[in-house]
């Protein structure tokens, strides 16, 4: 079986490589192309363009790069002609997975979307572009199924890749008490992590009430996981003269060695309610932005905890909410208050069922390949 992925971003990368040794292990003879990154490649897949040669983000750095773009989809047009796939299987990154859809389902070229685009918060209209040029969508969140059906789309929940994920690093790299803090010169106190987000002005912002709190908590050590897209000298130019350690590369292992994390609200409040770690999410982005996102957003919560469960599980601190006597409050209560953190761990054993437990990515492999037999 032939099999083209398209994969935009980190996490696809991630996700996408998972599905493809999957892939692999029940159909010996595959022959796999695809756009994504390192894991994809190592996964066994011949990879034609890197995401990194594909992050576009914002609507400036778009019509900045619209030349590029379109060559991009006019080069991958021709480059799934030249393969002729069985089947193409799209990852998330809907600018430009979808533009693919609608020109591979004119060619009579069979489509599947593993993650669906999250048009549940936002740009709901595209559910209909799904459902014309879709065949079938295997999504990861339990309440997208109830979402597509209310539109007469039928998808197969497989559950969260991230589970996995998580799960065999974990067993691969288990933690050694003290490790991560004598390799990265810490002393010997115990941690709270700082995660304030991956794009320049949502960390700015909220990176600086974070460290508002730091020395309310005498007895602890801040540790900031740097994403790589921003220099030190960005972090440092913040911080200041606030006692806080940053580094770079190792966000799980510094959640799996802390006691509670102040988070920003996206992927992350999920790991980090997957690595069992109590979190307060904070977000606060510019007043315009604001009102205009609330006027399009259509979810009642920003974390992703909170949307699948759907109830508070985690705090959600956000613009004006978002100020240091509350973090202060909400922190206290993750790190000091033994109910709340009994009641924090069983709300996350739930949300890991809900997920589906474990084997998102043979389920959806498994479910892909009997799709394709019937055809």
């Amino acid at each position: 079986m032939k099999y083209y992925i398209i994969a935009g971003e980190a996490s696809g990368d991630l996700h996408a490589a998972n599905l493809i040794r999957e892939l692999r292990m029940n159909d010996s003879s595959a022959n796999i192309r695809a756009w994504g990154g390192d894991r994809m490649e190592k996964a066994g897949a011949v990879l034609v363009k890197h995401y990194k040669d594909l992050a576009f983000m914002g609507f400036l750095e778009v019509l900045k790069n619209l030349r590029t773009i379109l060559k991009n989809l006019k080069f991958c047009k021709r480059d799934i002609q030249d393969f002729q796939p069985d089947v193409i299987i799209l990852v998330d990154y809907p600018g430009f997975n979808l533009r693919i859809a609608e020109w591979a389902h004119k060619q009579g070229i069979r489509v599947y979307y593993y993650i669906s685009p999250q048009i549940w918060a936002w740009k709901q209209s595209r559910v209909k572009q799904i459902r014309r040029d879709v065949d079938r969508m295997f999504v990861i969140l339990p309440f997208e199924k109830a979402f597509y059906q209310r539109f007469g789309v039928e998808v197969d929940f497989v559950g969260h890749p991230l589970l996995d994920a998580i799960d065999a690093e974990i067993k691969d790299h288990p933690i050694v008490e003290g490790n991560f803090k004598s390799r990265n010169q810490l002393p010997d106190k115990p941690l709270i992590a700082l995660l304030p987000g991956s794009r320049k002005q949502e960390i700015t912002i909220v990176l600086h009430k974070m460290l508002s709190v730091v020395r309310d908590f005498p007895d602890y050590q801040f540790v900031i996981a740097g994403v790589n897209t921003m220099s030190e000298s960005f972090y440092r130019s913040i911080i200041g003269n606030h006692p806080v350690k940053l580094v770079y590369g190792q966000t799980h292992e510094l959640l799996r060695s802390s006691e509670a994390a102040l988070v920003t609200s996206g992927t992350a409040t999920l790991e980090t309610a997957l690595l069992n770690v109590p979190e307060v999410v904070c977000y606060q982005g510019g007043y315009i932005s604001y009102l205009i996102a609330r006027l399009l957003i259509k979810v009642k919560y920003i974390s992703l905890v909170n949307l699948i469960m759907d109830r508070v599980v985690v705090k959600e601190l956000i613009q004006d909410q978002l100020n240091t006597d509350n973090l202060k409050y909400e922190l206290d209560l993750i790190l000091n208050h033994r109910v709340v953190r009994n009641r924090i761990a069983s709300d996350y054993a739930e949300l890991r069922h809900k997920l589906g437990d474990k084997g998102a990515s043979h389920k959806a492999a498994r479910m892909m390949q009997q799709y394709l037999k019937k055809y």
